[in-house]
């Protein structure tokens, strides 16, 4: 009987596929892109040979060589020679090589062979370098390096089965690694071999072939062309998040308005009815129906990573990272946190500076992140007239992406002239991999488990809050009816003190209220809205399901005038900008920064960014007669 899995490590240079390999092995869902830095700490699963044996596989950081000089590749490093705490020193170390670039891709698997283990090379991508006029020889190959070599396609799960058969035992023996012998210099011994195996094993027709991709760069590289393909690309997503989901928004606020109304008449009127419709339905329901557009925002981030436009963009973009004290390298952190500040916070890992890394860490929170999707799409289309269109709030969303961009570019350049310089020069290195048909399959699972994950936090944090909230807005209830509930109730009570602090912004009590509870998440706002503005039960049932934006449309002051006009949505669209409203953004940034002065720092000056942010715009709208 086996008493624990064999080990087996994949390790390859970025956008190698080595993450669609471990997918393919594992049966894991991982997250892959066609860019590098996809994957910036250790992943472990399992699988079982043909014949029956277990493998436990390791899905290492992407890098180029042993050296580590950035945390994720001293991961892989640490990893290859069982320094990792927690993890074995691998049987097997699986080289995931991309063949379009064996030159490059052999540094590295001599570099894991000098280190005494036994080698498996994966011989990956190969449809695109027969595409390109490579002519490959796996068998050549497999013989000058000593170790097998499997051609795969994994995308398209061609060769997974050949790698298992591989993977057999006995395990393939250590090979010698002749360039070291002879008393060369082992980088030079390194460059000769592999220029030798490439002559080989894979001959480059005479001429060069201009490849789709070449095509396309000469276009959406260009210093012109280039950025005005950036600009359309970015406006026509925001564009289509608001053409394309009216439809299934609709059919969410017609299915629950019908479940208000089966509620309604179902039970007697009372505050158990109160609390279904207006704290669970109501609640909930005014966050659930931006679930469509947030679908939408992530099958677009999707098509554009598995293209491989999203190194493209990071390549555009190094010259306007530089002049804020950043490197290209810090781009793809911060794209990654328009979706999430989390994972964007991890993905600094890839970046070699410790204090470009810090401060990027530092400014990742100002990329809206999909949590704030929810405030955008409730407050956006309130400042426009109902027959100004679709691309009108499209271009209002994109200048709230491009404001919090910009001011995080400013912050950085600002944090970064106080860091100091590095101790050593901090290239940027990027990949630009060919362009590919999007991987729909990785991109629809991906979807419906970030929607998945939505809703389960509208079932759960968010469906909690709602009760909670309803309960502070029901109780104590008044016993003279001339008394307004809500003023008498806790949450009135509360709203009233918090007013005196958040009035200057534009705002009341009850949307102080709701921007506290959104401290917690920030879609929590929408839910304590559409529960502090409840409207009294009428004859007009259209009335009485009115929608959330509607019903907060008409909110007014004690004095009658409107409470959300113009200026008080900017307000609330510049606050939710720039306040850190995310408790596990800040103990992620707590442990990779491995200080919680760093992350408590950031937490109290993004908060009190975002009042004086929200305060100026407010105070100087009225000033010059907004």
């Amino acid at each position: 009987m086996q008493d624990s899995p064999t080990t087996i490590a994949l390790v390859g240079n970025p956008n190698s596929g080595k993450t669609t390999i471990f997918n393919a092995l594992t049966g894991s869902n991982e997250k892959v892109g066609n860019y590098s830095g996809v994957t910036v700490a250790l992943k472990s699963g399992e699988c079982y040979t043909p014949h029956g044996r277990k493998l436990r596989v390791l899905d290492l950081p992407g890098c180029y060589s042993l050296r580590a000089p950035s945390p994720d590749e001293k991961v892989a490093v640490d990893a290859l020679k069982g320094e990792l705490p927690g993890y074995p020193l691998p049987d097997l170390v699986v080289c995931v090589v991309d063949a379009s670039n064996l030159e490059r891709h052999l540094q590295l698997v001599l570099q894991v062979i000098e280190l005494k283990l036994p080698v498996v090379v994966a011989l990956n991508m190969v449809d695109m370098a027969e595409k390109s006029g490579l002519r490959l020889d796996p068998a050549k190959l497999s013989e000058e390096l000593g170790v097998p070599v499997v051609p795969m396609q994994a995308s398209a799960g061609k060769g997974i089965i050949e790698l298992k058969q591989a993977l057999r035992f006995p395990l393939p023996s250590c090979p010698e690694p002749s360039w070291t012998e002879g008393g060369t210099d082992v980088e030079a011994g390194r460059r000769a071999f592999v220029g030798r195996v490439c002559e080989l094993a894979a001959r480059r027709p005479d001429a060069h072939q201009q490849t789709l991709s070449d095509r396309l760069d000469a276009w959406l590289l260009h210093p012109f062309w280039g950025w005005l393909a950036f600009l359309v690309t970015m406006f026509a997503v925001f564009w289509s998040i608001f053409s394309f989901a009216e439809i299934p928004m609709g059919w969410i606020e017609s299915g629950q308005g019908a479940i208000a109304s089966w509620v309604e008449g179902l039970m007697p009127e009372g505050d158990l009815r109160s609390l279904l419709i207006d704290g669970v339905i109501g609640g909930v329901g005014g966050v659930v129906v931006f679930l469509p557009q947030i679908l939408l925002l992530f099958f677009f981030i999707g098509l554009l990573e598995s293209s491989g436009y999203m190194a493209r963009a990071a390549f555009l973009m190094d010259g306007v990272m530089a002049k804020a004290g950043l490197s290209g390298k810090a781009f793809l952190p911060l794209f990654s946190a328009y979706a999430c500040a989390i994972p964007g916070v991890m993905a600094t890992r890839t970046i070699d500076s410790a204090k470009e890394r810090l401060v990027t860490i530092f400014v990742a929170p100002w990329m809206s992140c999909s949590a704030r999707l929810p405030v955008y799409f409730l407050i956006v289309p309130m400042l426009l007239h109902e027959n100004e269109g679709s691309w009108m709030q499209a271009l209002v969303l994109f200048g709230v992406y491009a404001l919090g961009t910009l001011t995080a570019f400013l912050a950085a350049r600002w944090l970064r002239g106080r860091l100091g310089p590095d101790a050593g020069a901090n290239h940027f290195l990027l990949e630009l991999p060919p362009y590919r048909a999007p991987q729909w399959g990785y991109i629809l699972r991906h979807v419906a488990e970030r929607g998945w994950a939505f809703v389960a936090k509208a079932g759960t944090i968010i469906l909690g809050l709602s009760i909670l909230l309803w309960a502070l807005g029901t109780y104590p209830k008044p016993k003279d009816e001339s008394v307004d509930p809500l003023s008498y109730s806790a949450m009135g009570r509360i709203g009233a003190v918090i007013e005196p602090v958040v009035k200057p912004l534009g705002f009341d009590g009850r949307i102080g209220t709701a921007i506290l509870t959104s401290f917690a998440a920030r879609e929590v706002f929408n839910s304590s809205l559409a529960v502090i503005f409840r409207v009294e039960e009428g004859d007009d049932e259209e009335e009485t399901r009115a929608t959330l934006r509607e019903k907060i449309s008409a909110a007014t002051w004690p004095d009658g005038s409107p409470l959300f006009t113009p200026l008080t949505l900017v307000s609330i669209l510049v606050f939710f900008i720039y306040a850190l409203q995310c408790l596990p953004t800040s103990a992620v940034v707590a442990r990779e920064a491995r200080s919680w002065k760093w992350a408590l720092g950031q937490f109290v000056f993004m908060s009190a960014f975002a009042y004086a942010a929200a305060l100026m715009v407010y105070q100087g709208g009225r000033l010059i007669g907004f």
